[in-house]
């Protein structure tokens, strides 16, 4: 019994110490002016930081207007300034008729802007651009047949980010119990020409306060059979 009970008292800890996890993603349909887009930005708060995992899930793009060039955000604690503390995203070549190659995992070079209403991450304007975008996947033979000259041996372009990048943020006032209000995925090599808005997806845990009566309840039965299983 006392097992159970230490065991308990750890994981209600650990429940309560825990951040909540939100994604925000393009509505189903969604388009820019190089055609549709599919994307989802996932953020995990905590103490002092917010992890951002940044994916763009359009399968075998045809124009550089359908991959990922930003992301704006606003929190629950207003926060409109905070540093990057690191990032990471692997490269990626798409050669003249759609083949690739893939590279290292590298620093992104994308920056974290302060705006009237929250924050934006943002590759243009930066010295890597108009390289380092975030493309999706190919197509069923491993190519991206679909690519245009903005995409397929475009020098400038290229490398891309493969399918997704990761920032680490440091943000002030930020605490486990923050959540993200908006989020709005820009795309393209055009400062502020194809945004597309971000609806949340799913938030993860459940509430701790229902999670954790689940898991003392669950413990409490437990013990209870274990209490029937050893009398006379």
């Amino acid at each position: 019994m006392k097992l159970s009970a230490v065991a308990v008292i750890l994981l209600a800890s650990c429940l309560a110490a825990s951040g909540s996890t939100l994604t925000y993603e393009t509505a189903p349909g969604s388009t820019t002016s190089g055609g549709p887009v599919d994307a989802t930005a996932t953020f995990v708060a905590g103490d002092g930081t917010l992890l951002i995992t940044l994916t763009d899930l359009q399968a075998n793009p045809t124009d550089v207007a359908q991959l990922i060039s930003d992301l704006g955000f606003t929190t629950s604690n207003g926060a409109t300034s905070g540093t990057i503390a690191s990032s990471s995203g692997e490269e990626i070549t798409v050669a003249s008729g759609g083949t690739f190659t893939t590279g290292s995992t590298v620093d992104t070079g994308w920056t974290l802007n302060s705006t009237a209403t929250g924050l934006q991450l943002d590759v243009l304007g930066t010295p890597t651009a108009p390289s380092h975008l975030i493309i999706g996947p190919p197509d069923g033979f491993n190519v991206y047949s679909n690519a245009n000259g903005s995409i397929a041996g475009n020098g400038p372009h290229n490398p891309f980010l493969n399918g997704s990048a990761t920032f680490l943020l440091d943000i002030a006032g930020v605490t486990a119990d923050t959540t993200v209000t908006s989020a709005t995925f820009s795309f393209g090599t055009t400062e502020g020409a194809d945004l597309v808005p971000g609806t949340p997806q799913s938030a993860v845990p459940e509430p701790r306060t229902s999670l954790t009566l689940a898991v003392l309840l669950g413990f409490m039965g437990l013990a209870q059979f274990r209490r029937s299983r050893v009398r006379p």
